[in-house]
């Protein structure tokens, strides 16, 4: 998170070359994918978790 955030941060920066811009967009874009996949497969756990019979 913390380096989505940093990459957000240089993007609204006005003074970053264009094609700086679109390579820390490019980055950001798949952190944000990882991230994504990783809440998803800990949702899933936890879905499985729940539905797993209790003693």
């Amino acid at each position: 998170m913390q380096q989505i955030e940093k990459i957000v941060a240089d993007l609204e920066r006005q003074s970053v070359p264009l094609e700086e811009a679109i390579g820390l967009y490019e980055t950001g874009i798949g952190l944000i994918k990882n991230c994504q996949k990783i809440l998803t497969e800990a949702e899933q756990k936890v879905r499985i978790l729940n539905d797993a019979p209790h003693e």
